[in-house]
């Protein structure tokens, strides 16, 4: 026994020497060795469960716990046990564990605020870490502050809550980070890109301190800032930028298998229906093993409703209508799967069935209601039945009386020459600013846009309670007391003549019109004839004394060069050739001693004795110029001047060719 004993004792200082050292693989040896001799003992189980987290076997030490749970009690390896199980992500049971756990140590409070931050309860999350702030000091501060920032950051993102400024210092790239992923949440996308320049700078000179860091492993650590940096220029517009800075992020390839997921999902959003091919392949990064672990509840719903979508843009109906489907049941109060589904059914042309389904979740779901509604009446619009869309519209309680529907549905009923359903939707609208906010500039605006509705359609009657209405709140506006004096006119005019007398005078009236300017302005359509100003130069005229007009001289028009003025011209010179009552047609080409062209054996030695133009008596019909011919030839009429040699000939009617394709016979 005093042998045996001696070896443990040896055992156990092997045990805290490896400890010591970081060497938790040989500690694991030395531990089971003390195990073979003392089963049950407390310390060594403890110690071989540390070994075992250490060493990252988080299943075998959860079952080393498992196993020994008479002898290792909640109060002794609660946050062994707690933690195993975060790491394992069976994030309920660890919540479980340290609710259960008999003390609360520090290190119990720490796990619990991560475990709070991954069941995305940030309020109580953020409790949990200004409590630890408050009352702890060691090392561990600004770990601790960089926590609680993340969680303003979530709250700030997830939760649109409004925060209050803890007066979190930014000296780290971390805090920095955080918090200007808080200012994106609140829709500072300018403040907030600074923050993030300022978080690279700090990443940058913190690691650059550091002589195994490469300038690859800077680039992988600065990964995540350039991905929100392309988000936030994504939610400014500038989705080129976006884009360049996105696909930086994928060529470096990251081992955070979350901030690719998330990085492909924006590329996704950016490509819509353009470049499906380049979304099909980033949709695979969306799809790796531990991404559920890693991203928030409402990121993992956009991947889904973004995976649907693409599937309905690349024309693969089944998969769309089973990721709607699939989503429908996982989320059944969200409109966006409903909405999806409806699309697809749009793109089939199946606008009657996309409407059917909008119409029944919006009766399953009324909180819904307004988003699905919206999308029916654009449906029915499309459809050309803007009535129905107007019912629907006008069924939205919370659109019922903004400004946006009120325009929209007067617009729509007045396309369709339904100007008591125009009025009725302004008199609605009235009322009900009349009793929230009576006279406010929203209820007066809109008195006054009912007014000159009404005026414009011939309603002067109808109008008159609206102007009164106005021109009360308003006695010195003179523009809705002529309007009001013209509507009654029509009823009483007794009423026209007393509410006339409130009509400034004319002599009162100053316009501050020069009325020279007006009529020389370019839309004048009559403008006055000044008097012309009489000078020396310009004395009148004696009497008798005509005034001269400079005639313009003619200029001579050109003539033909051969034109001979003794011969009459010919009257049809102006009409095409074609046309000419002496055309003949045109003349084929003579063939001259052509051999070969005649039928077979014949000759062409006649041909010489029939050409006229080798006769002396027969002269050119062009003078060439130059030659002796034509200049002897000066009582030649040119052919643009002859006459047709019979005035009554007819004009022959060319030849018309055989058409081709017909039917012959043999």
């Amino acid at each position: 026994m005093a042998s045996g004993g001696g070896a443990v004792a040896s055992l156990w200082t092997e045990v805290n020497r490896c400890g010591q050292s970081g060497d938790f693989t040989r500690a694991l040896k030395s531990v089971n060795k003390i195990l073979q001799e003392c089963k049950d003992d407390v310390t060594a189980l403890h110690c071989k469960v540390v070994c075992l987290i250490q060493n990252g076997s988080f299943k075998e030490a959860l079952n080393v716990i498992n196993t020994h749970t008479k002898v290792l009690g909640s109060d002794v390896i609660a946050f062994e046990k707690a933690y195993c199980e975060y790491r394992l992500n069976r994030v309920e049971n660890a919540l479980k564990t340290i609710e259960s756990a008999a003390a609360q140590t520090d290190e119990l409070k720490e796990l619990y605020g991560q475990v709070l931050y991954r069941l995305e309860r940030y309020s109580e999350c953020q409790a949990v870490y200004r409590d630890l702030i408050r009352n702890s000091q060691d090392d561990y501060e600004e770990e601790r502050k960089t926590n609680l920032s993340a969680v303003m950051a979530a709250m700030s993102t997830w939760e649109k809550a409004a925060l209050e400024d803890l007066g979190l210092p930014e000296t780290s790239y971390e805090l920095c980070y955080n918090s200007a992923c808080t200012l994106i949440g609140k829709g500072e996308l300018a403040e907030a890109m600074k923050k993030l320049r300022e978080a690279e700078e700090l990443c940058r000179m913190s690691l650059s301190e550091d002589s195994d860091m490469t300038e690859e492993d800077i680039d992988s650590e600065l990964a995540v800032i350039h991905s929100q940096m392309a988000y936030a220029m994504q939610l400014q517009g500038r989705t080129e930028d976006a884009l360049q800075l996105y696909n930086q992020v994928i060529k470096l390839k990251p081992t955070d298998v979350g901030l690719l997921a998330v990085t492909a999902n924006n590329i996704i959003t950016i490509n819509k229906d353009q470049n499906v091919f380049d979304s099909k392949k980033k949709v695979k990064l969306t799809n790796a093993d531990g991404v559920e672990h890693k991203l928030a509840k409402k990121q993992l719903q956009a991947i889904e409703f973004n995976k649907a979508l693409l599937a309905m843009y690349t024309n693969q109906a089944d998969q769309c209508r089973k990721l709607s489907s699939s989503l429908q049941s996982q989320n059944p109060g969200h409109p966006r799967p409903a909405l999806i589904q409806a699309a697809q059914l749009c793109r089939e042309k199946q606008h009657s069935k996309a409407i059917e389904l909008l119409q029944r979740f919006s009766e399953q779901h009324p909180e819904s209601a307004p988003e699905i509604k919206l999308t029916m009446a654009q449906l029915y619009l499309i459809q050309g039945h803007v009535t129905k869309a107007c019912d629907i519209l006008r069924s939205i309680e919370d659109f019922k009386h903004k400004p946006g529907m009120i325009s929209a549905l007067v617009t729509m009923y007045s396309h369709e020459e339904d100007i008591d359903s125009a009025i009725d939707v302004f008199s609605q609208a009235i009322q009900y600013y009349q009793a929230e906010q009576p006279g406010s500039s929203a209820h007066l605006s809109l008195v006054r846009e009912a007014a000159d509705f009404k005026l414009k359609y011939g309603r002067k009657k109808e109008a008159i309670s609206d102007l009164e209405q106005l021109w009360k709140q308003n006695t010195n506006d003179i523009h809705t007391l002529a309007q009001l004096i013209s509507a009654y006119s029509l009823v009483d005019q007794e009423k026209a003549k007393s509410l006339s007398k409130h009509l400034p005078s004319a002599d009162t009236m100053k316009f501050n019109v020069d009325v020279d300017e007006l009529e020389n302005s370019h839309g004048a359509t009559y403008v006055r004839k000044k008097a012309a100003k009489v000078t020396g130069e310009n004395l009148p005229k004696e009497q008798g004394q005509g005034d001269t007009k400079k005639k313009k001289k003619k200029k001579k028009g050109k003539l033909p060069k051969n034109y001979d003025p003794n011969v009459t011209p010919d009257p049809e010179r102006w009409l095409p050739m074609r046309e000419r009552s002496y055309y003949r047609g045109r003349k084929k080409g003579k063939k001259k001693e052509q051999v070969g062209k005649g039928t077979q054996g014949a000759t062409s030695g006649a041909a010489a004795e029939l050409d006229a133009s080798k006769t002396a008596s027969s002269p050119p019909t062009s003078p060439r110029p130059g030659s002796a011919t034509a200049a002897a030839a000066s009582n030649v009429v040119p052919p643009r001047q002859q006459k047709p040699a019979a005035s009554g000939a007819t004009r022959k009617k060319p030849q018309q060719k055989k058409k081709k394709g017909g039917k012959g016979g043999w």
